[in-house]
């Protein structure tokens, strides 16, 4: 398993009964989570005294109860700084395992020796696009939410990054490849999070069953001579890392050769040792081509 322990602003105190008890930064707060199907004793006084509970609805969807949250707050990784705020089904504006793979495409950048750019697919909030910037590289970031590229831009300020190469675009990512392989362009890393299901800014329908192995046959044509690395995270139930592994190593591994490592991605728990799984992830790299 993949595992985020790199984290002083964030952990997993507790989990039980289908919720998460985390710390995001001086805040405790109470997420439902689907994994959590143990119904382990909830001894953390944080369950006891949050600062926000988020109520799964019957009927689906659910709301925020806040007992004493500012509307936003910042957290750090390392080098990094984000905001959040809790905002609809439950999320805060950031998913805090994806820290494993941030370190993972850091090392990539800064040991290849060479300008480096990076192609963020459905890139949320801009977790991975601030910390490739960071890292150096001249980062695409493309999400079909207007307000999520927003959001990114002002991570990546506070992240000391505005006047960085990243370039934003409120676009279908489907079609924006396709425009980018007749363009010509090309990428020496590109990293996606796909969601189960979506709309482009023009009603475009993404079903990631229907849709994942087509784009990324047609992301393996942006990739340079000499790639670095080619990742997928997946969340969607069913999509496992076995599959993902698959579909990369049919379509990346094929053309340029190199390894996939595809595996769970993960939270260590405070009050256990345990760890807490978070969807999957599958990575190229090309490694035993150097």
């Amino acid at each position: 398993m993949f595992i985020a322990n790199g984290w002083n602003d964030y952990e997993v105190l507790d989990a039980s009964s289908g919720e998460k008890l985390e710390r995001w930064g001086n805040y405790i707060l109470i997420r439902p989570d689907p994994q959590a199907i143990w119904k382990t004793p909830k001894k953390h006084y944080g369950w006891k005294s949050p600062n926000a509970h988020y109520h799964r609805s019957n009927k689906g969807g659910g709301e925020w109860e806040f007992f004493d949250l500012p509307k936003q707050w910042n957290i750090h990784y390392k080098n990094l700084t984000f905001g959040l705020k809790p905002f609809s089904f439950k999320h805060t504006g950031l998913f805090p395992e994806q820290a494993v793979n941030w370190d993972y495409m850091t090392e990539k950048i800064v040991n290849a020796n060479r300008p480096v750019k990076v192609l963020n697919l459905f890139a949320y909030t801009g977790g991975a696009t601030v910390a490739c910037a960071k890292a150096g590289a001249a980062v695409t970031h493309v999400d079909a939410s207007k307000g999520m590229v927003t959001w990114a831009k002002e991570n990546a300020a506070l992240s000391g990054l505005s006047d960085a190469p990243i370039r934003y675009l409120v676009d279908d990512c489907v079609k924006f490849v396709e425009r980018e392989i007749r363009r010509g362009n090309h990428y020496d890393g590109i990293v996606m999070d796909p969601p189960s299901y979506g709309r482009g800014p023009g009603g475009e329908v993404w079903k990631i069953e229907e849709r994942i192995h087509d784009l990324i046959r047609l992301c393996a044509q942006l990739l340079v001579k000499e790639p670095l690395f080619f990742i997928i995270n997946s969340y969607t139930t069913g999509l496992q890392p076995a599959v993902l592994s698959y579909m990369i190593s049919s379509e990346i591994s094929s053309k340029f050769g190199g390894r996939v490592q595809a595996d769970e991605i993960g939270l260590p728990v405070t009050s256990n040792g345990l760890v807490f799984p978070c969807g999957s992830t599958a990575r190229w790299d090309n490694e035993d081509l150097m």
